[in-house]
């Protein structure tokens, strides 16, 4: 499922290639989305791309082909009656312990008997535009995971290195749409990014903050932020 501003740049440049037989330029896709600058049109041409949905056509300049359209035209994050966890697309390769985790998992393993999602790829550094994406599923035991429900993130980034949280760690999430402050969470950002990161409450205000000193802590209005869950273990492969 894709976001709302993704939702929307693909119909646009849909609809201009029904007109004209020409893709929008950077600039119209920029004001026909209402952003600030032409990078945050890029990003979300490749998450398209990423996802299928469109293709760059080789050595052409503004060639852009779109491939499909989504099955259900109600953009991620939308719904707010139901959790449902909006993060970054991707793929895991085979999982490996860390010496703070319990085992490597194996759907078919009978002590692995609790099968979660995993849900693709979660910014620890930039937050990136969220998609939601379910790519697998992955077996743990029961005492890595405790009650609730719980999906699977491959991390991207150094953001969270001196909480031991490292590039291509795998965390698990539990589902939950409140925090305490000091916890590591996954937060949606304007219901547009998605990152793992330290939830500071200051007043009225969230403060996301990184543990890491090359990024800043982040601070928003309560309104502009919604916990997607907890960090409650990782696992990490060699």
């Amino acid at each position: 499922m894709l976001t709302k501003k993704q939702s929307e740049l693909l119909r646009f440049i849909n609809e201009r290639l029904k007109e004209t037989g020409v893709p929008p330029s950077f600039d119209e896709m920029k004001d026909a989305l209402d952003l600030a600058s032409k990078s945050g049109i890029h990003r979300l041409i490749i998450a398209l791309e990423e996802r299928g949905f469109i293709r760059r056509l080789p050595n052409r300049a503004r060639a852009l082909e779109v491939l499909r359209l989504p099955e259900s035209s109600t953009p991620s994050g939308q719904s707010r009656g139901r959790f449902s966890p909006s993060v970054i697309e991707g793929t895991l390769g085979k999982l490996r312990p860390s010496a703070a985790s319990a085992a490597h998992a194996d759907d078919h393993d009978p002590a692995y008997n609790v099968t979660i999602p995993v849900m693709g790829r979660i910014a620890a550094g930039t937050p990136v535009s969220a998609i939601q994406s379910r790519t697998h599923t992955i077996g743990l035991p029961a005492d890595m995971l405790g009650n609730g429900d719980h999906f699977a993130l491959e991390v991207r980034g150094d953001s969270m290195i001196e909480a031991g949280i490292l590039d291509s760690d795998t965390v698990i999430i539990k589902k939950q749409d409140t925090a305490e402050t000091g916890d590591i969470v996954v937060a949606l950002i304007d219901d547009e990014e998605a990152t793992l990161k330290r939830l500071r409450k200051r007043g009225a205000s969230i403060a996301l903050e990184a543990a890491n000193p090359a990024y800043e802590t982040r601070i928003f209005g309560p309104d502009r932020v919604r916990i997607q869950g907890k960090l409650v273990n990782l696992i990490r492969k060699y």
